[in-house]
């Protein structure tokens, strides 16, 4: 992503945390069509994926969050920070992660597992 990119998600981020008043955790969903950053979704909890973020970065995102509602400060829990437009953010490592969806399908008899491949519906 662009540079612009990523400061209109972190602006939008921002925005929304403040309005929302959330301390802690948020899950935000975001979409990019050619260079709009759109908002999908936005909640003010933890969501499935934080494991996985933490784990991939090396970052507690869980413990960080519970210090932070118990009044703690980011700047005292000892953590890599950047700061962008005066909002710190925890420095990860420039790569790449990339969470792989886990289906069912040995729950469903006679489906084909194959995603985007054309069949002929199971037979009766």
């Amino acid at each position: 992503m662009s540079p612009a990119i990523l400061e209109t998600i972190r602006d939008y981020t921002k925005r929304l945390a403040l309005a929302l008043k959330v301390v802690g955790l948020m899950n935000v969903q975001y979409a990019i069509q050619r260079d709009t950053v759109y908002v999908l979704e936005v909640n003010p909890r933890a969501s499935r994926t934080v494991p996985y973020v933490s784990k991939a970065t090396g970052v507690p995102l869980a413990k960080v969050a519970a210090r932070l509602m118990a009044g703690k400060k980011l700047a005292d829990m000892n953590l890599p920070l950047v700061h962008h437009n005066g909002v710190a953010e925890v420095a990860v490592r420039e790569y790449y992660s990339v969470k792989s969806p886990v289906f069912p399908f040995n729950k469903f008899r006679g489906v084909d597992t194959i995603l985007g491949r054309k069949c002929a519906p199971p037979a009766k």
